[in-house]
């Protein structure tokens, strides 16, 4: 009996796993396609936005150019109009030029300022050069002097002394 019972069990698994499996695979099945669905949705309406701006652009542009067009002819419908207009353009060129010289001016004067200024930076650098130059120079050359006087003197005290010892032996051998 306890065969029995033992095979019922393992029939009543059998099955429980069969069950599992099967509710697992539907789990499966039904995710995947939900990230199915959310990925056909996001690119529907990624095209869906592209579609929009390729169509938005071209329509934007022409509104704007005609904006743009009314308020270029607008100003000229009347004669009285078009010379307060032209006025108004020819006052402000006259001041966008003025304004344009003037930082021209600005920016020249700053440049020949900088420029100075350097000049006399480098010329001041130069001579503070020149000076440790020409007093290392004549340090080392007074030091020159020194030394070779020096070892003249030595030298013709050595000769001296040469001849000094010289002379000596010459008169001790007359």
């Amino acid at each position: 009996m306890a065969t029995n019972s033992n095979g019922s069990k393992n029939k009543t698994q059998a099955k429980r796993a069969s069950t599992e499996a099967k509710k697992s695979a539907a789990k499966t099945a039904k995710a995947s396609k939900r990230a199915a669905t959310r990925t056909a949705a996001a690119e529907r309406n990624q095209v869906q936005s592209v579609v929009e701006t390729a169509v938005d652009i071209p329509v934007g542009a022409v509104l704007s150019a005609s904006d743009r067009l009314s308020d270029l002819v607008e100003p000229f419908t009347a004669p009285s109009k078009a010379q307060k207009q032209l006025k108004t353009y020819r006052t402000s060129l006259r001041k966008s030029i003025k304004r344009t010289e003037r930082r021209g001016n600005t920016a020249r004067r700053r440049a020949t300022t900088e420029a100075r200024k350097t000049r006399n930076r480098v010329e001041r650098e130069a001579r503070r050069r020149q000076r440790t130059v020409e007093s290392t120079l004549k340090t080392s050359r007074s030091d020159f002097e020194k030394r070779v006087r020096r070892a003249l003197d030595e030298q013709t005290n050595r000769a001296q002394s040469v001849v000094d010892q010289v002379t000596d032996q010459f008169s001790a051998l007359r």
